[in-house]
């Protein structure tokens, strides 16, 4: 079967493409949308300019800014009745993955009904939801360009992927100025997020040509500037390229899938409230590690993409070189372990069963180049605690 390739309607990339998005509005004949974002950002002075374009140019916009950092089916839930009760015909989440997951998530609640555990994988919805325009805030997530959102269900504490083209963004807005007062640590974890979405979107087992080429530009663009934007937050020339870079790496992983490393990832979010790409950088370099003996040749030519290792270097050094280079990068970004986080032992312990079942009910270390069982689940748990 050819691989099934899905893009935004609209995409709009570089310094001042946020201010477009009255026209893409109007463009797509939407006049009523709901802005979601998150308080802090609903402070801003960015914010409060594209709300004033919006209504001085014939929008009616309401506002819902209650979203949280890992978007759960309350807020959800919640967003829903604001929607409905404003007859608005579209949603405009601005901000990091968590404001456009959770604008992705009311769109289709409000498209389809039910509750977002009647979504969860694997059930894929196709079938069009309300229309969704994204303006990402940080360099990471790449949820403006995905057909994926990820909400925690209250009840059970899981880390819920829903997937399917109805949580595609009819239009993008990628605008890296917005990212230029960026902290360094939220800098260094949606970075790493980026990272891992275009190498897991190369090694994966869905991977193919035309995600291949997204996700070997990515890498090298991330890896490339990464370093440089978290030790030099204010270089606008970096803050472009990661900008680009994660919107790519997002491509990539949309049109292919993640693996393992966001199968573990999850449940750890979930379970202790850690953001999303940190918990993925705690777990990148062990995972990695586990599963580059299973595929070498496309580890190895990540290393190659990204500089890491040279074009005469073999498969095994070149893949082993990039396990060590994770390391380093983890380091030098001041990525914690799950110990020096905070995280009791004995709760790490308890909980890594039904972290482990929970990443594999997930669906995603399924596309791993080395298909793990529950017990090497629970084994890579215990060694990135320490």
């Amino acid at each position: 079967m050819a691989p099934a390739i899905a893009l935004p309607r609209i995409m709009r990339i570089g310094p001042g493409a946020s201010a477009e998005l009255p026209e893409v509005l109007r463009s797509l004949g939407l006049s009523r949308p709901l802005v979601v974002t998150d308080p802090f950002l609903a402070e801003q002075a960015f914010f409060r300019d594209l709300l004033q374009s919006l209504s001085g140019t014939g929008s009616t916009p309401g506002l819902f800014t209650e979203t949280v950092p890992d978007p759960t089916t309350t807020v959800v839930d919640h967003g829903v009745r604001v929607l409905r009760e404003g007859a608005y015909d579209c949603l405009v989440g601005i901000g990091g993955g968590s404001p456009i997951d959770t604008a992705k998530a009311v769109a289709l609640l409000a498209g389809h009904g039910g509750r977002m555990r009647d979504y969860k994988a694997p059930t894929v919805t196709d079938a069009p939801a309300l229309p969704v325009v994204a303006v990402p805030t940080t360099a990471g997530s790449g949820s403006e360009s995905t057909r994926f959102s990820i909400i925690t269900d209250v009840d059970t504490d899981e880390k819920m992927l829903c997937a399917g083209l109805a949580l595609l963004p009819q239009a993008a807005l990628v605008d890296a100025d917005l990212t230029l007062a960026m902290p360094a640590r939220l800098t260094a974890d949606t970075g790493v997020d980026a990272l891992v979405h275009a190498v897991e979107a190369f090694v994966s087992a869905k991977a193919h040509p035309f995600s291949d080429g997204l996700a070997r530009e990515a890498m090298r663009t991330l890896f490339t500037h990464l370093r440089t934007v978290y030790h030099d937050p204010g270089d606008r020339a970096a803050r472009e390229a990661m900008m680009l870079g994660a919107t790519q790496a997002g491509l990539a992983f949309s049109n292919s899938s993640v693996a393992l490393v966001h199968g573990m990832s999850r449940p750890v979010g979930a379970h202790f409230h850690i953001a999303h790409g940190l918990s993925n950088a705690m777990l990148m370099p062990a995972v990695t590690a586990f599963s580059r003996p299973s595929a070498p040749d496309r580890y190895a030519e990540c290393a190659r993409v990204m500089g890491i290792a040279g074009p005469r270097d073999g498969d095994e050094a070149a893949s082993l070189a990039l396990v060590e280079e994770l390391r380093r990068l983890n380091e030098d970004l001041a990525v914690p372990t799950p110990r020096s986080h905070g995280i009791d032992a004995d709760v790490w312990r308890e909980l890594t069963p039904l972290m482990a079942e929970q990443a594999l009910a997930s669906g995603s270390p399924a596309n791993n180049p080395r298909v793990p069982s529950a017990d090497e689940i629970e084994s890579l748990y215990a060694s990135v605690y320490a």
